[in-house]
């Protein structure tokens, strides 16, 4: 949303190739035509945000689907087209767009070698001011003479204050800041998204009232921000810091024992605040007025996950993306005072962009024990009894029995995601075609607190590849699926997971579908992104310190073992799991006489987006699976 609330601009996947941006005005009378964002780059758009003035947008753009990342910025006004290239330096990889500082967009720009600049950028006159450049850093946000900075690999992220040196900058060296932790060192805690405050509304009446301070008082030494962190705690919570010339202080604004906070959004006037909870996968969104800090109760919506939360300048609307196992990802606004839900509607010219979406029933959440004790979760969904009377008369056909469900075990990415009840363009196809899904939260997993998300760092990987099979145990024990017809699946991490499966476990399951997974841990070391490689290591280990361990969890060391029919897929464009990491895997099944197949697709990155593309995956996973589902023999014998 634009600070003003007077416009929207939203990323819309309307089935004809790449995601796009494109702008409305918004008024009492509703949102206004849609503005399609023309950009000289073609590829899905990440990230979308407005300036303070609503003047400008900047868009995210990843180059066919890879991970070269550009940023443009496009005036709100409809009559011009032009686009700019900000941050264009043939030194910079990959650039990701962070937000705005008034009108100067905030960026993050990564070197080859992952050396990552916090830029400051004047989308006209192309200016830029390079505030720091260090390896694993990440610029969080600026405002005037402060800038928030992230550091540091997966699970471990510290957040550093870089501040201007007023007393120094008059002198010798204009440019002099300083550097301070912005919270003590708290190993293994996560501290990610922060916002500066201005100094000249509120000052220290706004994070801790009754202190007697004039709000526009304002000691130049003093910066105070909101940040998300794990610090001292088991979940995230949003906290309040005062970094002055004594010292540091803070406060906890926001928390609750049960759950953690996802991600907030503070207006412009730093009246309002918008929380969304996380408690056990679903999102709960409440309001908290400032500064007397008044928590409001939360706010019903359409959806059970909510994402992307955005504010107007008085706080009085609150746009979000909303989606559940039966809503594809929608964007609307929320009232919050009226407590009023508005989707946006779409003009016929469009209306495609739903049309051929496909929900799925809501799902069961089911907890249950790895065999070392560790609680584990996931999101059980059931196939209709339809669909479930047609897979019993198929494995009749086919001489099998008629109990339990044939099922599939799908693993998110990270490992930090998180499977939760959001929508899925994969699931519903299954579910027609009678097979259960388990969609698993093994250990490694987010949103069960900071030890459940490092239980599988390192040498706990070995556990976190139990948990897997332990998920087929669980579905076996409860009568959900037949020990015999069992496959697994995923992307990313997930993908990594489903190979691990069929051979640290072959003879759990009856087939695999790995989607951009790592097959060596060594070679995908070697070649991944650099910045992406050095934030992984606290994760799987050292290339050089943890090269045996790397070795032994690799699954295609483990390749003789492999017993089901494996298909793997790929986007060509992928540099974060290189395309290499599928292709070897492939050839080493089949050099061992087994069952593999590879699918590529050459417009495509690390993740899936074109609608055509995701319906090729969603029936070659499915057909794979039900083809293996038939010829499987008993438990233990794999593929006939």
């Amino acid at each position: 949303m634009s600070p003003g609330g007077k416009a929207l601009a939203y990323i819309l996947d309307d089935g004809t190739g790449y995601p796009r941006a494109v702008q409305r005005s918004l008024s009492r009378a509703g949102a206004g035509p849609l503005r399609m964002v023309d950009l000289p780059c073609t590829g899905p758009v990440r990230k979308l945000i407005h300036s303070a003035d609503g003047h400008w947008l900047a868009c995210e753009v990843a180059p066919g689907g890879g991970e070269h990342h550009q940023v443009w910025v496009v005036t709100t006004d409809p009559h011009d087209t032009a686009a700019h290239r900000v941050a264009a330096a043939d030194d910079y990889a990959t650039v990701e767009l962070i937000g705005w500082d008034v009108n100067r967009v905030q960026l993050t720009a990564t070197e080859a070698d992952g050396t990552a600049h916090a830029l400051i950028a004047d989308p006209l006159s192309q200016y830029v001011i390079d505030l720091d450049a260090r390896v694993g850093g990440h610029l969080v946000d600026s405002w005037k003479d402060a800038a928030l900075l992230r550091v540091g690999p997966r699970g471990y992220r510290d957040m550093l204050l870089l501040r201007r040196d007023n007393r120094r900058s008059a002198q010798s060296d204009p440019h002099a800041t300083t550097i301070n932790p912005l919270l003590p060192n708290d190993t293994g805690a996560t501290t990610d998204q922060g916002v500066i405050l201005d100094q000249g509304y509120q000052h220290s009446s706004l994070l801790f009232p009754g202190l007697g301070l004039p709000k526009l008082h304002k000691d130049l030494d003093s910066v105070q921000a909101l940040v998300r962190s794990d610090f001292d705690a088991k979940f995230p919570r949003l906290l309040g810091i005062e970094s002055a010339r004594e010292g540091i202080r803070f406060a906890i604004i926001a928390e609750r024992p049960d759950c953690g906070l996802d991600e907030f959004a503070l207006s412009y006037d730093q009246s309002t605040l918008a929380i969304l909870w996380n408690n056990k996968g679903r999102s709960e969104l409440q309001v908290m007025t400032l500064p007397d800090r008044t928590l409001h109760p939360p706010i019903e919506l359409p959806g059970a996950v909510v994402s992307e939360l955005s504010i107007s300048t008085t706080g009085s609307l609150i746009a979000m993306t909303v989606q559940g196992p039966d809503v594809p990802p929608e964007v609307g606004l929320v009232n919050w005072r009226e407590a009023h839900w508005t989707p946006l509607d779409h003009p016929d010219a469009i209306d495609g962009s739903t049309s051929d979406r496909r929900g799925t029933n809501e799902p069961d959440h089911v907890e249950f024990f790895a065999r070392d004790g560790m609680p584990l979760s996931g999101w059980l969904y059931h196939p209709d009894e339809s669909a479930s009377r047609a897979a019993r008369a198929r494995r009749a056909g086919h001489g099998g029995g008629s109990g339990a469900q044939p099922a599939l075990i799908y693993f998110h990415g990270g490992p930090e995601a998180q499977a939760r009840p959001d929508y899925s363009f994969l699931f519903p196809a299954l579910l027609e075609a009678g097979i259960t899904v388990l969609a698993a939260n093994v250990r490694g997993s987010g949103g069960s607190g900071r030890l459940f998300a490092h239980a599988d760092d390192r040498y706990g990987r070995y556990a976190g590849i139990n948990d897997a099979a332990d998920c087929a145990a669980f579905l076996v024990r409860e009568g959900y699926a037949d020990p015999g017809r069992i496959a697994c699946a995923g992307r990313s991490y997930g993908g990594y997971l489903t190979l691990a499966c069929l051979t640290f476990h072959a003879e759990t399951f009856a087939a695999g579908v790995a989607i951009c997974g790592m097959s060596d841990l060594q070679s995908f070391y070697e070649n991944t992104e650099p910045w992406i490689a050095v934030a992984a290591y606290t994760k799987y280990g050292h290339p050089d310190a943890d090269r045996e361990l790397l070795r032994d969890l690799s699954p295609i060391h483990r390749i003789s073992e492999l017993r089901a029919p494996l298909l793997v897929i790929h986007g060509r464009h992928d540099t974060n799991v290189p395309v290499s990491e599928s292709e070897q895997v492939v050839e080493s099944a089949r050099a061992h006489g087994q069952k593999a197949d590879l699918i590529l697709f050459p417009d495509e990155g690390h993740e899936i987006v074109k609608r055509d593309n995701q319906r090729v995956l969603t029936e070659a996973l499915r057909d794979w699976v039900l083809d293996a589902f038939a010829t499987a023999g008993s438990p233990g014998t794999g593929s006939q």
